[in-house]
């Protein structure tokens, strides 16, 4: 009986050692504590981010600044975290650690502290963005869209130095050691880099933005649809699309009938050679008539607007029409082109005239004979 109470105290003695001596020395009752007081501070986490939140709305109501509700839903995953790292704060300092525990859990603190601080950045960055729509009028869109991008990766850059730094990482010789592995890389992506700044010269130089119908002789012709770091989405007008490199849009004329004013329409009208003087100014001045009173069509001096005898052409007296539509919507263009040429050939035939058909006259002098002619030997 004395051996078993003996063996019992034992391993009481046992599970009290091990109940003190726990996980690195802390004993096990205070990592229980810990853990509740992390949870406990995940179960405060939802009612702590709307009163902090709810205080954030209430205050910039009542001061005129430029926090708007954009900016607050940007930091409420940000805020939503602070419980967290709080938790995990306040159960390390109950843990009382020391020696090199005490120093990796003081910087895990650390970086947690960054990581929220850089995630609040990163997330206001769009909401902020808008500031800088001044800047448009300098630079496209589509550029300050990288721009805001840029500030994306700075911001990310930033913070991971900093966490690294924390860890008693130094990131100059990091930085220097990549260095000269983008060296090595550059010099095999020299295509990529190329396509990089020139897609950064067509944003600044606005060849074109999203949405606008370009042309690119012996490349591609349709509407771009995103300008990309390396390359552009151009979608042809068969619906399928293009990924073009931005150093063929950068270095080859482009065409952005998107930025057209007006739409051109420009006819060569061939009348009969039999059509009189009198005929051919009444076909003129028709013509001339329902373009300058019609409002689908642009007047001069905004401008230029031709309707003249132009030349004799072998089969036909040439009249040229030269203007331009108000609209530069192409379906538009085409139903106004439509009614033009209902008009046209109104004007035409009411004039008593018609249209040329190409015909060509073969003069011949003589026949030629069905009997081969004779040979005749040479002289000897």
């Amino acid at each position: 009986m004395e051996q078993s109470l003996e063996k019992l105290e034992g391993f009481w003695s046992l599970v009290v050692d091990v109940w003190q001596q726990g996980f690195m020395g802390v004993d096990i009752g205070r990592l229980l504590v810990a853990l509740a007081i992390f949870v406990g501070f995940l179960i405060l986490r939802r009612a702590f981010t709307r009163f902090v939140v709810a205080r954030i709305k209430r205050w910039s109501e009542r001061y005129t600044t430029r926090i708007d509700n954009k900016i607050i839903t940007a930091l409420e995953n940000p805020i939503r975290f602070i419980p967290v790292v709080m938790g995990v704060f306040f159960a390390i300092e109950y843990l009382d650690l020391s020696g090199l525990t005490a120093s990796i859990a003081a910087n895990f603190v650390r970086s947690l502290v960054a990581f929220t601080i850089f995630w609040a950045f990163y997330n206001v960055v769009d909401p902020l963005s808008g500031l800088l729509g001044g800047l448009e009028k300098v630079f496209s869109r589509a550029l300050v869209e990288w721009l805001v991008k840029a500030i994306k990766v700075g911001v990310v850059f930033i913070g991971g130095a900093t966490i690294l730094e924390i860890w008693g990482i130094q990131v100059g010789p990091l930085i220097a050691g990549l260095g000269l592995f983008g060296v090595a890389v550059a010099l095999g992506a020299q295509d990529l880099f190329k396509n990089l700044i020139a897609g950064i010269l067509i944003l600044a130089e606005k060849r074109f933005a999203d949405g606008d119908w370009i042309r690119v002789d012996d490349v591609v012709e349709g509407t771009v649809e995103s300008i990309g770091f390396r390359s552009t989405r151009v979608r042809r007008f068969d619906k399928a699309p293009v990924q073009v490199p931005n150093s063929q849009l950068s270095d080859r004329a482009v065409t952005n009938f998107s930025g057209m004013t007006h739409r051109r329409i420009y006819w060569t009208i061939g009348v009969e050679y039999r059509t009189s003087v009198d005929q051919l100014r009444q076909i003129r001045d028709g013509i001339e008539s329902y373009v300058l009173n019609t409002p689908d069509f642009a007047k001069p001096p905004e401008v230029a607007t031709f309707v003249r005898i132009d030349k004799f052409s072998d089969s036909s007296i040439d009249i040229m029409l030269y203007c331009f539509t108000v609209t530069t919507n192409w379906g538009e263009w085409l139903e106004i082109k439509e009614r033009l040429a209902y008009k046209i050939k109104e004007v035409v035939e009411g004039a008593g005239s018609a249209f040329a058909f190409p015909s060509r006259s073969l003069y011949v002098e003589t026949m030629p004979s069905e009997v081969p002619e004779p040979f005749v030997p040479p002289a000897a």
